[in-house]
């Protein structure tokens, strides 16, 4: 692999993927705060600095040992998953859907903002291929991040909005699965499920969104 594609990689990505991943965490103990749950305000976890939620293997060793692996077809990820005690919130059932709404659409509004910050870039002359594809990254790292957290199995956001959501004897029966989830969902992505029949769809509906929401923008700069 060559090592200069390699490096150059790593800068394009590098502030796309902290932000996402530290502004999404970091959502998560903003909303939990704000509805009744001071757990990750204690420990220190509302913050936008990076490392508070950089997990040493799965952030940085697991990512880089799949690009190699790999040559950069498969990458995967997670940081340090920010505490929240749902028996705090004031109402458990239903402001949990909206404490792990808000890391999912702390990533859709960071896209929003990279492909806002791309149109304006390119409106102003801006020729420089590195700031370009900077942009382009973060529109893609917060898609897969928006997506993939979606996916509507626990511990994923997905999952517990849909515990959330469902009434309670089936919210109980899919909250089981929580301590097995993780397994289950590297398992599907493995196996490309999770690619074919979550993250294509909702990837592109998701740009779909982003074009429709960016196309006042693009006239005015047009």
């Amino acid at each position: 692999m060559d090592i200069n594609n390699l490096i150059q990689t790593v800068l394009i990505y590098a502030l796309p993927v902290l932000f996402a991943i530290t502004v999404h965490e970091a959502a998560h103990g903003y909303a939990a705060r704000h509805f009744g749950d001071n757990t990750a305000a204690m420990m220190g976890r509302i913050t936008l600095n990076p490392i508070r939620h950089i997990d040493p293997v799965g952030t940085v060793l697991m990512p880089l040992l799949l690009y190699f692996a790999t040559s950069g077809a498969f990458l995967f990820g997670y940081a340090k998953p920010v505490p929240v005690r749902f028996d705090r919130l004031r109402n458990p059932k239903r402001d949990m859907v909206w404490v792990a709404l808000a890391g999912p659409g702390a990533n859709l509004l960071q896209a929003l903002l990279w492909g806002a910050l791309m149109y304006l870039l390119v409106g102003s002359g801006m020729q420089e291929r590195f700031f370009l594809e900077m942009c382009r990254a973060g529109i893609l790292v917060n898609v897969v991040m928006f997506a993939f957290n979606l996916f509507p199995l626990p511990p994923l956001d997905g999952g517990r909005i849909l515990v959330g959501l469902l009434p309670w004897k089936q919210a109980a029966l899919v909250s089981r699965v929580e301590p097995w989830g993780f397994f289950i969902v590297m398992a599907l992505v493995l196996t490309g499920i999770v690619s074919t029949l979550w993250m294509h769809p909702v990837m592109g509906l998701t740009y779909r969104l982003l074009d429709l929401l960016l196309t006042p923008l693009s006239l005015l700069l047009h």
